[in-house]
């Protein structure tokens, strides 16, 4: 994902804007990282430099507990334990 994205990007779903960018790995793009909407809690998973940015109902719960245990390290504590639609919170 190139950096000027961030100058457009909004939540799909509350339409906030600016989100906060998490960058894991970084070449000539951003190809590993996470965008954060600060106002719902919801985060939205750079993978190979697309950001997935899509609905609650379209997105796959197993790709996105998946993304959050392999970089849990590097993603807000927030994010983990209260981010939608999924995290990684005890129940």
């Amino acid at each position: 994902m190139k950096k000027w994205l961030m100058d457009i990007l909004a939540c799909p779903i509350d339409k906030h804007h600016p989100l906060e960018l998490h960058v894991f790995e970084e070449k000539d793009e951003i190809v590993e990282g996470l965008l954060v909407c600060p106002k719902c809690n919801r985060f939205y998973p750079i993978i190979e430099e697309i950001p997935h940015m899509l609905p609650d109902e379209l997105r796959e719960k197993n790709e996105d507990v998946e993304f959050l245990k392999k970089y849990k390290e590097k993603i807000p504590e927030k994010i983990l334990k209260e981010g939608k639609p999924f995290n990684l919170g005890a129940g």
